[in-house]
């Protein structure tokens, strides 16, 4: 039992209270590949001593004060409520392990967690597979917070691999400096403004029809506008060299973001391809999330826990719609178009302050109308839209759980009405991409297979470019 605690309630953020409501309930799942099996874990102590003590809202449930207002309440946790360790048939080979464990993660994912008690589980399964000798499953209310204040309370609990006393670190934000302003012509200047107003202007309204009018063509990724939220859905995950997609962006002249994006949407609209000729130029858009803390120098876990410099925690994400390029005659000639022209979109986007007004209207609107018809406009977004595209940088450095080195790491989001999630995260050199798919409705395995296509297909011909004329 779980008794409530005498003291100030923190209130939840809105957008905390958007992703936990009647219509929308979004989780965070996070998988832990180990090198080793689970072996005297501690991880009772573990949870009591390390992940409780880093944020209230971790031994908290959501509760509606006298005024109507959802705030976090603090109650004792009962530990065995939150830690499930599956069993499964015993002497089975790792490839019988690969289906039991996929269909265990893909079950979880599409599970409540229930509001009376705090918005978390772990699941331990100490199974070998051909990816791992044991994972854990941590599986995160987004209430909670966005994925990088998650992601920084669970690698704060874990240490270095080569030596614990060293702090973890993470590959450098910072993008490369801008010539500075006092250098730029008058025209130059009043190009730029002219071109951020247009953009403003034009994506903002477009943010606008494609919340509440506009819908996305029905695809092959894309059910239709009805969502898939109690549909059945598969998780899996695949792997890229990042010194690979290093050269690629050395070569073309673009961000490793532009890279890795181009590629998703590359691989997708093969994917559309191959399923149906005519989607390949269908109006498809993706959601990306983004984070809006000033979080551009971070390189420690201290760095991303430190609400001074990248402000509270919670919740503090926007989305940016951007246009899946169709795959016409130049594109499918040249696929490396996909990544100019995805560097394109997003460097214009950038020029515009269209996220901020976005982000501004739905807090008047929530002020105005209630947070349940905010997380209803989010809810239209969100099956207006193709696919929900979400990323994190994680550490350099292998990681180590009580003396267990982690193998792998990646993460992806559930509970939503969208047919396909991809998210990429980063770690100890390599890429992983997850796929989050509505069961029965996208063939996972050919997506995969598309994915891993497109990856190669950009690396050759990026490959033909001579490094020097592209610095």
């Amino acid at each position: 039992m779980e008794h409530q605690k005498e003291e100030q309630l923190e209130p939840v953020s809105p957008v905390g209270q958007y992703f936990n409501s009647s219509v929308l309930c979004i989780y965070i799942i996070g998988v832990l590949e180990f090198e080793v099996p689970i072996d005297d874990l501690q991880t009772y102590a573990l949870l009591k001593d390390v992940f409780l003590p880093i944020n209230p809202r971790f031994s908290s449930i959501m509760v509606q004060d006298k005024d109507g207002e959802k705030r976090w309440k603090q109650v004792d946790v009962n530990l065995t409520d939150h830690v499930n360790i599956p069993t499964f048939p015993e002497g089975k080979t790792a490839e019988s392990y690969d289906k039991y464990f996929h269909d265990y993660l893909s079950s979880i994912a599409m599970e409540q967690l229930p509001q009376s008690r705090p918005l978390w589980d772990i699941h331990i399964i100490n199974y070998l597979t051909s990816d791992a000798s044991s994972t854990i499953i941590f599986k995160l209310h987004h209430a909670l917070g966005d994925g990088y204040s998650l992601m920084g309370a669970l690698l704060s609990c874990l240490q270095r691999a080569d030596d614990p006393s060293l702090p973890l670190s993470f590959p450098s934000l910072k993008q490369s400096k801008q010539e500075p302003s006092s250098t730029k012509s008058f025209c130059r200047k009043f190009s730029w403004m002219c071109s951020s107003a247009f953009n403003t202007v034009s994506d903002f309204g477009w943010s606008v029809l494609k919340s509440s009018i506009i819908s996305d063509d029905k695809t092959p990724i894309r059910f239709g506008d009805e969502g898939a939220d109690y549909q059945p859905i598969s998780i899996s995950s695949m792997t890229f060299s990042i010194d690979h997609i290093r050269d690629i962006k050395s070569r073309l002249g673009v961000t490793i973001n532009d890279v890795v994006t181009g590629i998703v949407f590359y691989g997708t609209r093969l994917y559309m391809q191959d399923m149906d000729s005519k989607s390949k130029t269908a109006h498809s858009t993706a959601l990306v999330l983004l984070n809006t803390r000033n979080v551009e120098g971070y390189q420690s876990i201290n760095d991303m826990l430190n609400t001074k410099a990248t402000g509270p925690w919670g919740n503090r994400i926007t989305f940016l719609h951007v246009p899946i390029p169709k795959l016409n005659e130049t594109r499918t000639t040249n696929p490396l178009e996909f990544i100019w022209d995805t560097h394109n979109i997003i460097k214009r986007k950038k020029q515009s302050l269209g996220v901020v007004l976005t982000g501004t209207l739905l807090k008047i609107e929530g002020k105005l109308r209630g947070q349940e018809a905010v997380a209803k406009r989010i809810r239209g977004t969100l099956t207006k839209s193709s696919a929900v595209i979400s990323n994190l940088a994680g550490p350099i450095q292998q990681m180590a759980l009580a003396n267990h080195p982690v193998k792998g790491l990646y993460f992806t989001l559930a509970g939503g009405p969208e047919s396909l999630v991809i998210s990429v995260m980063s770690y100890m050199g390599v890429l992983s991409v997850t796929l989050k798919t509505e069961k029965d409705f996208i063939d996972e395995h050919k997506l995969k297979l598309c994915m891993q296509s497109a990856f190669e297909i950009i690396l050759q011909a990026a490959m033909e470019i001579p490094q020097e004329t592209k610095p």
